[in-house]
C-alpha cells in the first residue's frame, strides 16, 4: 500500500528549469521514482546531456529546449510532450530567477525579468499543461515557491512579490481545476545549497544572518525537497490542494 501511494510509475512529469541546479536533481529524482520526464529549459546542450544520462540509465526522458518567457511557445511545447509520451500527468514549475538589489535600485527591466519568469511563465505553463493534465486520472501541478512568499528579506522585493503571487496563483488554480481532479500545490524552500547559491554564502555577514533565521541551523539540500515533491506528485496527496508546504528549516515559524 505504501509503495502504491508514492509510486510514479506510468506517470509523465514536465519539469521546467531542468538544466541546472535544483532542476537537474528534481528531474533525476522524478525519473528514479518511476516517472517519464520532459525536461524544459533554455540550455539545449545541458538538457541533451541530462536526457542522455537518464536514458542511458534506463529511464524515459525528453529534452525540450525552450525559454518559457516566450509564452507563445509554451503550448506547442506541451503538445510536443503529449504527442511523445501520450499524456501529461504532472507539471513541476521549477524555473525561476532572482535579482538582488535594494528596492530603490530595481529597474522596470529587473522587475519584469523576475516577474515574467517566476510568475507569468509559471501561469502559462499551468494553462498549457492543464489541457492535457485534465485527462489524467489524478493530475498534479506543483509550483516552486519560496519562504519569501511568507516573509520579507533584504534586496528581494521583486522576488518576494513573484513568490507571493505564486501562493495566490496556486490557490486560485486549485479552486478552478478541482472539478478536473487536478491537485495544485506549492513547495516553498529556504535557501537551497547548490552550485548556483554557493557564491552568496561566501559573504560571512550574509551567511551569519541567514543561519540565524533557520532554527535547524543549516541550508536545505536538494534531497530535503524530495519528500514534499514526491508527496505532492503522487496519489498520497489526492485530498490536498491549494496548499504550500514550507521546507525552510523553521524560518517561517518565527
Amino acid at each position: 500500500m505504501i509503495n502504491k501511494l508514492f509510486d510514479l510509475t506510468g506517470k509523465v512529469a514536465v519539469i521546467t528549469g531542468a538544466s541546472q541546479g535544483l532542476g537537474i536533481e528534481i528531474a533525476k529524482f522524478m525519473a528514479e521514482s518511476g516517472a517519464s520526464v520532459a525536461l524544459i529549459a533554455r540550455n539545449e546542450d545541458k538538457l541533451k546531456a541530462l536526457e542522455k544520462e537518464l536514458t542511458d540509465s534506463g529511464y524515459k526522458a525528453l529534452a525540450v529546449p525552450l525559454d518559457i518567457k516566450n509564452t507563445e511557445k509554451i503550448q506547442p511545447a506541451m503538445e510536443k510532450i503529449n504527442d511523445h509520451f501520450g499524456q501529461i500527468d504532472i507539471l513541476l514549475n521549477n524555473a525561476g530567477t532572482n535579482i538582488t538589489k535594494p528596492a530603490e535600485e530595481i529597474t522596470e527591466e529587473d522587475w519584469d525579468q523576475v516577474l515574467d519568469l517566476n510568475l507569468k511563465s509559471a501561469f502559462f505553463c499551468c494553462q498549457a499543461a492543464a489541457e492535457y493534465i485534465k485527462k489524467s486520472e489524478n493530475g498534479k501541478i506543483i509550483n516552486m515557491s519560496s519562504q519569501m512568499a511568507a516573509v520579507g528579506y533584504y534586496k528581494r522585493s521583486a522576488y518576494s512579490s513573484s513568490k507571493g503571487g505564486i501562493t495566490q496563483l496556486t490557490r486560485s488554480l486549485a479552486i478552478e481545476w478541482a472539478n478536473h481532479n487536478i491537485n495544485v500545490n506549492a513547495v516553498a524552500p529556504t535557501f537551497v545549497e547548490t552550485p548556483l547559491t554557493k557564491p552568496m554564502f561566501e559573504e560571512p555577514d550574509f551567511q551569519k544572518d541567514v543561519m540565524s533565521r533557520i532554527p535547524l541551523g543549516r541550508l536545505a539540500k536538494p534531497e530535503d525537497l524530495f519528500g514534499a515533491i514526491l508527496y505532492l506528485s503522487s496519489a498520497s496527496s489526492s485530498m490536498v490542494t491549494g496548499q504550500t508546504i514550507f521546507v525552510d528549516g523553521g524560518w517561517t515559524v518565527w
